[in-house]
């Protein structure tokens, strides 16, 4: 199931501004338990307020406190049962502590998750998130327990009159989980053609690794990176010529590419790099210099399971 998204909505004048705003700011910061504290204090203080309601909701949601999260989106459900988006916010929660919970707890609660995401559909029929959340949904259940591919082709196609990119790409998420690759590929290209985002991108590239077509996963990160030139994607090619030994000259280039602008908003650890350079050269059988990589992998992160398992391949090379 995907990771529901927790979206703000605009504050009321009853709402003291300022508090969204410095709320909104922790969340930015990912201070989410000064986030919790301040939203917490101002609904103890003003109990009907749904705005603060939200706002602390979205701060335990933020923090995995599923259970919190669930009864704060809950107060709103039942203060304003006509909002798509207080219904969409408490299916999420409960969706994702279906997650946690052993299977025969789960399948008590996915029932609400199910009306919970549906009336939000009902409620709002442009709302995109309740659309994808149901043809996320439909295609996870088992049919017994109402699981259907009918039906999230259903939401799947309204989501494309909504939005033709959300669309392709919905019905290409439904073909690839049905294990329709060639159909996938098809939906994929159509939101690349469309969207160009990178997400469209990452999803054709994903089908192409998990299809074990690495080539035509290089060709998809490059035309990504024509498009976008994000430093990440210099990983991201170097991951796959390392997973599957392929241009490895290209791949060492592009980890070194990425290693020399690496910054934390490039979201992989630099010490990933490093492993994927230690690959390389292991695929090389140059053993001092895969060892070289790998130990600057494990001086960064001592606890790096992937690289401690690679450094004893090395070893034995």
């Amino acid at each position: 199931m995907k990771i529901f998204l927790f979206l703000l909505l605009f504050p009321t004048l009853c709402f003291s501004q300022s508090i969204v705003i410095e709320v909104n700011q922790l969340f930015q910061q990912k201070q989410f338990i000064k986030a919790e504290k301040m939203a917490s204090k101002y609904v103890s203080e003003n109990p009907n307020s749904v705005e603060a309601i939200e706002l602390l909701g979205d701060a335990y949601g933020h923090q995995k406190k599923w259970d919190d999260a669930i009864e704060q989106y809950k107060k709103l459900v039942n203060a304003k049962n006509d909002n798509a988006n207080y219904h969409y916010k408490y299916g999420g929660a409960l969706g994702m502590k279906a997650l946690e919970v052993n299977k025969f707890k789960a399948l008590s609660i996915i029932g609400d998750v199910k009306e919970a995401f549906l009336k939000a559909a009902d409620l709002d029929p442009k709302h995109i998130d309740a659309r994808w959340a149901l043809v996320e949904l439909y295609m996870q259940l088992p049919g017994i327990i109402g699981g259907s591919k009918k039906k999230s082709l259903k939401y799947a196609h309204e989501l494309e009159q909504l939005s033709k990119v959300d669309g392709y790409l919905a019905k290409g998420y439904v073909y690839e989980y049905d294990n329709e690759p060639k159909l996938a590929e098809s939906y994929y290209k159509k939101a690349v053609k469309v969207g160009g985002s990178l997400t469209c991108y990452d999803k054709l590239t994903n089908l192409y690794e998990t299809e074990k077509q690495p080539q035509k996963a290089i060709a998809t990160i490059d035309e990504a990176y024509e498009k976008h030139n994000k430093n990440h994607l210099h990983y991201q090619i170097g991951k796959v010529c390392a997973d599957y030994n392929i241009e490895l000259d290209k791949g060492e280039r592009c980890l070194k590419t990425y290693i020399e602008n690496h910054s934390a908003k490039d979201g992989v650890p630099i010490e990933w790099a490093y492993y994927r350079l230690a690959q390389i050269q292991k695929h090389r059988a140059n053993k001092q210099e895969a060892l070289k990589w790998i130990d600057k992998a494990l001086g960064i992160r001592s606890n790096f399971k992937q690289a401690t398992k690679e450094k004893e391949k090395i070893l034995s090379l």
